[in-house]
């Protein structure tokens, strides 16, 4: 009896079997292979028709199906829901498309694919509707014609020196723009349900709470009413602190803190109107110890309120706290209830005489002539104060032209000066012979005056 090698035979055996499980995994592979070759792979959608497995002819009356008994389920807010039927806006299967270039794109052999990835494709021309029945159907849908609330952005409160940031508001508006958009894609690709959250249909707030903008604008607007100026007059104050700056501040749709220019111009205006001493009646008591009221005039303190309104807005964006005065474009000598003070020069027009005062003494006084009234050509009234003067000065007008020693102007080109063709003043001559606006002094008096007046001078011109 022949040897029989065990190991040999079972060896053989093994790899016998594994070829024929080889052959027939080949084999099923195959069969399965000339099934799809006229078939679907698994897990097969075309613009939303499910059509895995299902042979090619049948892809006409499965997606013509499919188009009659479509709906498009709307998601809207608060878990609303309304349909869109195809039947409502004629949806059809364009019979023209080319869909069976999606039937043999793919090599019949690869169907192994399917069972591990979606087999998902969009044809262009799939499906027809008419635009204007859907037009009139989106018009129709409730969350465009109900009660509409509007989103907000964050906003901020001001409160106990500083702001609140308040949380933002999401209505229910829905942008008509992206509405059509998102539903007349979701019908071409076939999907059956259209959140309008998640697609951003809505018109959400640009900004919230957890906005990076929104720390830094609030930032912003806690430092403007941080700023505290107390604006010093004398003896007197104003204070400009977060109470009132708050009111000047708004926040705009792209979260950027805004100050009120004119809120600031009109604060400003305010100081000035009530501080402003230009041109205010005063009460003067004269050299013969008459008290009369002097009205009008360039003399007194007068805010520069377009350098300040600068200078303020400034000093809120950096939050400034700090004691000032306003800017001036002048001021008057001392402040307070009698800006006069002891140094000045008295015309009193209806007695044709002036008086020149300086720290309280009586320097000079003197008959002068005025303007002539019955001409036009009144001396001016009010408050003035000495522009410069000057030694040596040529006077012209329209008929005239006159060199005086002693120019010294308060008002343009009206001003004191000598008068050397005169012989003589005071009485009535300014009624027929007075001047153009000028006061004449006789020189004794002018050279006085010149000798001792500064600049700056109160001027004050009256009637009785």
């Amino acid at each position: 009896m022949r040897n029989i090698n065990v190991k040999k035979f079972f060896k053989s055996k093994k790899i016998s079997n594994i070829i024929i499980v080889i052959a027939s995994i080949t084999l099923i592979y195959l069969l399965v292979s000339i099934y799809f070759a006229n078939h679907f792979f698994f897990n097969t959608v075309i613009n939303g028709v499910n059509v895995s497995l299902k042979p090619y002819n049948d892809a006409n009356n499965i997606i013509r199906n499919y188009t009659r008994n479509y709906k498009l389920q709307l998601v809207e807010k608060n878990g609303q829901i309304e349909e869109i039927a195809g039947q409502d806006i004629g949806l059809q299967y364009n019979e023209k498309n080319n869909i069976f270039k999606i039937c043999h794109s793919k090599s019949s052999f690869k169907w192994i694919i399917s069972l591990l990835k979606n087999q998902k494709y969009y044809v262009n021309d799939l499906f027809i509707y008419n635009e204007d029945s859907l037009k009139n159907k989106i018009n129709e849908l409730n969350c465009l014609n109900k009660n509409i609330t509007q989103s907000r952005n964050v906003s901020f409160k001001y409160s106990n020196g500083s702001y609140k940031v308040v949380r933002e508001v999401y209505g229910n508006k829905v942008n008509r723009d992206k509405l059509d958009e998102a539903i007349k894609k979701s019908i071409l690709e076939g999907n059956i349900k259209l959140d309008l959250n998640k697609k951003v249909c809505y018109e959400d707030p640009k900004y919230t709470l957890s906005s990076s903008k929104t720390s830094k604008t609030k930032e912003l607007l806690n430092r403007y009413v941080s700023t505290k100026i107390t604006y010093i007059f004398e003896n007197k104050s104003e204070i400009l602190d977060g109470n009132i700056i708050n009111e000047w501040l708004s926040v705009d749709e792209n979260l950027e803190a805004v100050i009120d220019e004119k809120a600031v111009d009109k604060y400003v205006q305010g100081l000035a109107k009530k501080y402003d001493t230009v041109g205010i009646t005063r009460k003067f008591k004269t050299s013969i110890g008459k008290v009369v009221e002097v009205n009008g005039g360039l003399y007194g303190w007068k805010i520069n309120c377009a350098d300040e309104i600068k200078v303020l807005l400034e000093s809120i964006r950096l939050g400034e706290v700090l004691k000032k005065e306003p800017i001036y474009i002048q001021k008057s000598l001392p402040r307070g209830e009698d800006e006069i003070g002891k140094t000045y020069v008295e015309v009193n027009i209806t007695r044709q005489h002036l008086w020149f005062y300086k720290n309280g003494k009586l320097i000079t006084e003197g008959d002068v002539v005025t303007g002539n009234p019955n001409r036009g050509c009144s001396t001016v009234l009010g408050t003035y104060m000495l522009n410069y003067k000057q030694n040596g000065a040529t006077l012209s007008g329209a008929n005239y032209e006159t060199e005086v020693s002693y120019w010294m102007p308060f008002f343009g080109n009206i001003g004191i000066h000598d008068a050397t063709w005169r012989y003589s003043f005071g009485g009535d001559i300014y009624k027929s012979n007075g001047t153009h606006g000028c006061v004449n002094a006789p020189v004794y008096l002018a050279k006085a005056i010149f000798d001792n007046i500064e600049e700056g001078t109160p001027i004050i011109c009256y009637e009785e």
